[in-house]
């Protein structure tokens, strides 16, 4: 190749400090990047940031007894910390959303629906840390 047998040597090894730099810039590119905020997040991702509240019992003003349990969705790891500390601030807000309500105004998924979205603004007014992303009604029972 080259007369110069240092000349070869050094050529060599800048080639192969460029393919090693290269290398190391494809794999932290692949595997060390967080994952795009485009699309759903995973099932592993919601639970990660989700938090349950415990069983609430209210009356209606229709004057039935509801019974009911959510899980929130929240932003970050940081707003569920909050979101568990400013628990009874929330059971506070479900007790007073659900005692506006009729048994009519929670049937149908319309009527669940719009009590989610409600619970979440409310929600939303006291957090600092973070953000509401879904409220979730996992039990509900009229009697």
């Amino acid at each position: 190749m080259f007369q110069n047998r240092l000349v070869n040597i050094m050529l060599i090894m800048l080639v192969a400090l460029t393919l090693i730099g290269v290398l190391t810039l494809v794999l932290y590119t692949q595997f060390f990047q967080q994952t795009s905020a485009e699309g759903e997040p995973t099932i592993d991702e919601v639970l990660k940031v989700s938090a349950e509240t415990e069983e609430i019992t209210t009356n209606l003003l229709s004057n039935n007894i509801v019974r009911t349990t959510f899980v929130v969705q929240l932003e970050n790891r940081n707003a569920k910390d909050e979101f568990t500390k400013r628990d009874f601030q929330v059971k506070n807000i479900i007790i007073q959303e659900l005692s506006d309500l009729r048994e009519g105004d929670l049937q149908g998924a319309e009527g669940i629906r719009g009590l989610e979205e409600q619970i979440r603004s409310r929600v939303n007014e006291v957090m600092q840390e973070g953000n509401v992303e879904k409220v979730y009604v996992k039990d509900l029972v009229i009697q």
